[in-house]
């Protein structure tokens, strides 16, 4: 199995958007193309279930943020 070092990028289309997974040691981004921020998730949110809570807490920052 060959080792995550650095991070992957791919290009993903949903409903017509492009955005940008990005795959990295840490966790996993994704952002609309052209765009630096996004949704991140981290590898230890995942692996233990708190990724929905995450992402919920992340949304709900974002929301109040606008």
């Amino acid at each position: 199995m060959t080792r995550l070092e650095k991070p992957l990028k791919r290009e993903v289309a949903i409903d017509g958007q492009a955005y940008v997974l990005t795959i990295g040691p840490e966790g996993l981004k994704l952002a609309v193309k052209g765009h630096r921020k996004g949704r991140e998730v981290a590898w230890r949110e995942l692996v233990s279930g708190d990724a929905a809570l995450a992402t919920a807490l992340n949304a709900s920052t974002d929301n109040s943020a606008a």
